[in-house]
């Protein structure tokens, strides 16, 4: 009988699912499955209630500027004790915060209590314990998946990353547009905040079965000392300061809207709530169509060709969605982002994973997220402040072609040019 989890004895015969029979990553996956999709359903509502009552996208961005900024300010933190303590623990805690996030948000909201302030104060507390899920995990799936299943198990991975964009604002597009039968009765936004908290109840638990032990290994007790030993590895081993960098662009050029969806359905498509979560989880479509793909991907030719595409295509779909002023056109542009954003993180993330010694790959992991996290923090906190000037749909498609250009001229770069033609794995420890 098939067993999709079991390794194929065929060559021919692609699984996709080849890491999800250890147990370990399997209820890692789940917690992770669920953690996103919360994170994505509440990035859609949480940005909706504030352009609800400010009608302002400066405020959008700056909630969303709040949730993603920790990722400069944790990380270097989390990925030091990621290299120090059980990184199981970690993920674990991390969960459990942002259960009590969600709890606390939904009752506000409920109870007709929730203020601007509040949004932006409790968008930097479940940010901060994203930004500590993120490289303690990614430095854990290697612990617990074999490298040559590691492919595979990183776009697994970052399915719950990316591809829960359509999971998490399915789960609560039905009811965006119930507003309830009085003012007293219970609404649609009630319900969606708490089935995010469900979802994060659900991961903390599976994360708790998690029984992988591993740490890193940190010469130094002195936090400063750690994450200086982090920079400098980071800063001395061109490979992946390279990849990086390349990573930090795509991020900051073309994965930060998310803070001028609402003034985008609203004011260019003219449509309301229901179409930020369309938007949303149609960008998940195609993040759910590249996670499957490279996770059925063991070639690394095919690895480094797709790598320079999905480049190229992260670039292009902005653009589309920038010019666009019609929802079915819109909706295919944000697929296309989606499918060009995930699959260029799903290859850079195990690239760097794969280049990464252990006993380091918690700090790499964090000043990698950090780097990212910050460009992207800082990027939709500047388009949400410039769509209340200026159309949102120039500054998208201005820095989607600025990518496309960064692209095409870096192509030649020299560890590029390796990564491109699929020798990744000379650079590897």
């Amino acid at each position: 009988m098939f067993n999709p989890f079991s390794k194929s004895e065929n060559k021919n015969h692609i699984n996709y699912l080849a890491s999800l029979q250890y147990p370990d990553f399997f209820k890692m996956w789940l917690a992770g499955l669920f953690a996103g999709s919360s994170h994505w359903a509440l990035i859609v509502i949480r940005g909706w209630v504030v352009y609800q009552i400010s009608d302002s996208s400066m405020l959008v961005g700056l909630v969303t500027f709040a949730a993603m900024i920790p990722m400069v300010l944790v990380n270097p933190f989390i990925g030091y004790l990621a290299d120090k303590f059980q990184r199981r623990r970690i993920l674990q805690l991390m969960f459990f915060i942002n259960f009590i996030h969600n709890l606390a948000l939904g009752i506000l909201y409920f109870m007709d209590l929730i203020l601007p302030w509040h949004l932006v104060a409790l968008a930097f507390l479940q940010g901060s314990a994203r930004a500590a899920q993120m490289p303690s995990g990614q430095a854990l799936v290697p612990n617990i998946v074999p490298k040559e299943n590691l492919l595979n198990a990183v776009a697994l991975n970052m399915s719950t990353v990316h591809a829960t964009r359509l999971l998490g604002p399915l789960a609560i597009a039905p009811f965006l547009n119930y507003f309830g039968d009085n003012e007293n009765s219970i609404n649609g936004t009630d319900i969606a905040f708490f089935i995010c908290t469900g979802f994060y109840a659900l991961s903390f638990i599976f994360a708790l079965m998690i029984k992988n032990p591993s740490t890193g290994k940190i010469t130094s007790e002195s936090f400063i000392e750690g994450f200086t030993e982090g920079i400098r590895f980071v800063h001395s081993n061109k490979p992946i300061l390279v990849v990086i960098g390349i990573t930090t662009l795509h991020c900051m050029l073309t994965m930060s809207f998310e803070s001028v969806l609402p003034f985008f359905s609203v004011n260019k498509l003219g449509e309301e709530g229901l179409a930020v979560s369309f938007l949303m989880m149609f960008v998940g479509v195609g993040s759910l169509i590249a996670s499957l793909f490279l996770a059925g991907a063991s070639d690394e030719k095919l690895k480094g060709r797709t790598f320079f595409i999905f480049a190229i295509l992260s670039g292009i779909a902005p653009i589309l969605l920038g010019l666009s002023t019609n929802l079915y056109l819109s909706l295919f542009a944000t697929m296309l982002m989606g499918i060009g954003q995930a699959g260029f993180m799903i290859i850079s993330h195990t690239i760097i994973q794969l280049i990464s010694p252990d006993y380091t790959r918690g700090r790499i992991a964090g000043v990698y997220a950090m780097y990212i996290g910050g460009s992207m923090a800082l990027f939709n906190f500047l388009n949400g402040l410039s769509a209340d000037f200026i159309d949102p749909g120039f500054s998208i498609a201005a820095q989607g072609i600025l990518f496309t250009l960064i692209v095409i001229f870096t192509k030649n770069q020299e560890v590029l040019r390796s990564i491109y033609s699929g020798n990744s794995k000379k650079f590897a420890s």
